[in-house]
């Protein structure tokens, strides 16, 4: 089955692709969250291969449209409705995930609560906009643009399967990309 045999391969997060694989076999510990999700085709994507997903956003209208893209699909991924910017509130479960997605999303106070989240050996792939996105368009807000190195960073002592930082094309866009699997204890 090829890549693009249930979804266009434009909806999904070209990371996401290029470490299918990887994904498939590491995130078997516990399901895969996906932050942020937006319409869910990164998810469902995922739940077309088997993983249990969990699709997580602030906005019920995202959530409904992943839930019926998942329908259409003949998938089932779990919908979570949560404000993960509440201050001082640790919205997700410790030592739970295979694998969490973060595709354009920034919320640097959550960094700490998404490495509590991953089981050991689990991973994260983390994809978002650099300061240098603003050259280029939305966003424009340095709250939610990552500083040179920054993601690497929050994540350094981690397993570093994938790092990227730079300009990729089609559409022309300054990112960060990390793929890491936590470490397990000792």
């Amino acid at each position: 089955m090829s890549v693009n045999s249930h979804l266009d391969a434009m909806e999904v997060a070209e990371l996401l692709i290029a470490h299918l694989d990887l994904l498939v076999a590491g995130a078997s510990g516990g399901p895969v969250l996906d932050l942020a999700c937006g319409g869910g085709h990164n998810a469902v994507f995922l739940a077309e291969r088997g993983l249990e997903v969990i699709c997580s956003d602030i906005s019920r209208e995202a959530l409904e449209r992943a839930g019926e893209l998942a329908g259409r699909r003949g998938v089932t991924v779990s919908l979570w409705e949560v404000d993960l910017e509440r201050p001082g509130i640790n919205p997700l479960r410790e030592d739970f995930y295979g694998a969490i997605l973060v595709f354009r999303y920034l919320y640097r106070p959550l960094f700490p609560s998404i490495r509590k989240a991953l089981r050991p050996r689990g991973l994260i792939v983390y994809e978002t906009f650099t300061v240098e996105q603003a050259t280029f368009g939305r966003p424009r807000n340095p709250d939610h643009l990552l500083r040179p190195g920054e993601l690497r960073q929050a994540f350094a002592d981690w397993e570093v399967l994938h790092s990227f930082e730079g300009l990729k094309e089609n559409p022309r866009r300054a990112v960060a990309q990390l793929v890491s699997r936590k470490p397990a204890p000792g």
